[in-house]
């Protein structure tokens, strides 16, 4: 499925419009409504219950956004949905379902999917079918991505009408100690992009001109970019990319 150029309309704001001074932390409903507000897409993150629900987190842990602390793959959905968030005001982690209630189409919604295999492996089911169940009848703009190839291949069996994309970098050591080298340095020249029948690629900001980006450009990809914070990081991240996904500031201009 071809990504809707509504994705390429207008800036995506990266795990929301959050900002912790008026109380719209990343990823919470107040973030998505602000969002909506200014008129934005919204990227969010999914992580997995215990129970096989999946939620509007982005960490592995409760501990940096929450009082508590721990695995989130170790609560229920209901235990989460108790969870309160820093600085939120009292707002807890809401589950796709609930996010999908809030925006209802209004704008673009770009899903990324968080490993579950701990090494970008094959390791993934759970969380992709619990993506596609919530997503059964939304009739928004919505499009899927993971940076396991493994998690979109799965999500396109279970899916296969929603549009998908890779989320891609070049995973550097430093950022990514606990991935195998071997399997860093084949997915860092996106080998998968054709087989998991993924029609755009989300990537890290700093590293745009890689010669592979160019050639999925030219053969019709997307490219998005992850994540802008500033004007000046946008104007040269847009000599490559066709969006962006940002935080911390507003883009001018660009936004619906």
């Amino acid at each position: 499925m071809t990504l809707p150029d509504i994705f390429l309309a207008r800036p995506i704001a990266h795990r929301g419009f959050h900002d912790g001074t008026r109380g719209a932390i990343e990823n919470a409903p107040a973030a998505i409504r602000a969002a909506i507000a200014a008129g934005y897409g919204i990227e969010i993150d999914l992580q997995l219950s215990a129970d096989g629900a999946a939620m509007v987190f982005h960490d592995y842990r409760l501990d940096r956004l929450t009082a508590e602390s721990g695995p989130v793959r170790q609560r229920s959905a209901a235990e989460l949905g108790r969870t309160a968030l820093r600085g939120s005001g009292g707002e807890t982690i809401p589950t796709l379902e609930e996010v999908l209630d809030i925006v209802d189409g209004q704008v673009p919604l770009l899903i990324e999917i968080k490993d579950q295999d701990g090494a970008l492996g094959p390791g993934t089911g759970a969380l992709e079918a619990a993506t596609a169940a919530a997503l059964a009848g939304y009739a928004g703009p919505v499009a899927v991505m993971s940076f396991n190839p493994h998690a979109v291949a799965a999500f396109a069996e279970a899916a296969p009408d929603v549009p998908r994309g890779l989320t891609t970098c070049s995973f550097p050591a430093e950022h990514w100690g606990g991935l195998p080298r071997d399997r860093a340095a084949r997915l860092r020249g996106i080998p998968d992009f054709e087989r998991v029948g993924a029609s755009f690629v989300s990537h890290r900001a700093g590293d745009l001109d890689r010669p592979r980006l160019a050639e999925l450009k030219t053969g019709g990809a997307g490219i998005l970019c992850w994540t802008i914070r500033s004007p000046e990081a946008e104007a040269e991240a847009r000599r490559i990319a066709d969006n962006i996904t940002f935080e911390g500031y507003r883009p001018t201009g660009s936004a619906a």
